[in-house]
């Protein structure tokens, strides 16, 4: 691909979970699309992160809300950027806890026609399952709602992204989606991860596979020897653990 791309990543570290970002952004400057220019929209409560005085890292103050809101509210997180984010030609959002493990090309960029200008991400949890067998929200009262049968594919929240129109719709229809639910007190079962399950439901998207989101010490026989992306164990004492990091 010839032409240099701009592209913003979004990343979310409220609370303890700045203990994920220098390892990621050092990560991510090595091996994510390196041919191109990143900028970092970092939403945090923190006075300070590493690399805060790099030009391309743009802090954003973010009041910590709390579990689930503090995931399930992202969308108006990024919404709150819209204006600035249009600019760029792709977004990614990027959970804490990636760690980007070899050079991740211009393959993973999803075109407008053949893919909708999304990408999404297989869940490792369910790369050998069949749909009856996804976590889909089945809660009728959710605007996250699929029925049995429905679906092909079942999608982590944890590293999705656009061409940057494409990935702003999603965002404006997922935050109004949840602000439906929240309005009638219905919570998606997996959160934002629900509801982008629903949004890709009919619609075309690019799908990588589950080495591009490998959870750290897992055992996945045909990804394990080929982990382009890995998802550092939040649940590690190294980290502090799941309350440690959402407390």
């Amino acid at each position: 691909m010839a032409k240099k791309l701009n592209i913003a990543i979004l990343y979310i570290c409220t609370g303890k979970y700045t203990v994920f970002w220098k390892d990621f952004y050092e990560s991510c400057e090595k091996y994510f699309l390196k041919k191109h220019k990143k900028s970092y929209f970092v939403f945090t409560d923190s006075d300070h992160i590493d690399y805060d005085n790099k030009k391309e890292v743009k802090k954003i103050y973010q009041k910590k809300l709390g579990w689930p809101y503090d995931t399930l509210m992202r969308f108006d997180m990024f919404l709150s950027q819209k204006d600035e984010l249009k600019m760029y030609d792709y977004l990614f959002f990027c959970n804490a806890n990636i760690l980007f493990e070899k050079e991740i090309k211009e393959d993973i960029l999803p075109d407008k026609y053949a893919h909708g200008g999304i990408m999404v991400t297989q869940h490792p949890g369910f790369y050998d399952k069949t749909n009856l067998e996804f976590t889909y929200d089945r809660n009728p009262k959710s605007k996250a709602y699929i029925p049995m049968g429905g679906g092909i594919s079942y999608v982590m929240g944890g590293f999705n992204g656009g061409l940057s129109e494409e990935y702003l719709k999603l965002c404006e229809e997922l935050s109004k989606n949840i602000h439906d639910d929240l309005e009638n007190n219905v919570i998606a079962l997996w959160h934002d991860e629900s509801q982008i399950n629903k949004y890709i439901i009919n619609r075309k998207y690019r799908i990588l596979p589950c080495k591009y989101g490998y959870p750290e010490g897992w055992d996945i026989p045909c990804y394990k020897d080929d982990i382009r992306i890995l998802l550092r164990d939040k649940a590690s004492k190294k980290y502090g653990g799941h309350d440690y990091l959402r407390n």
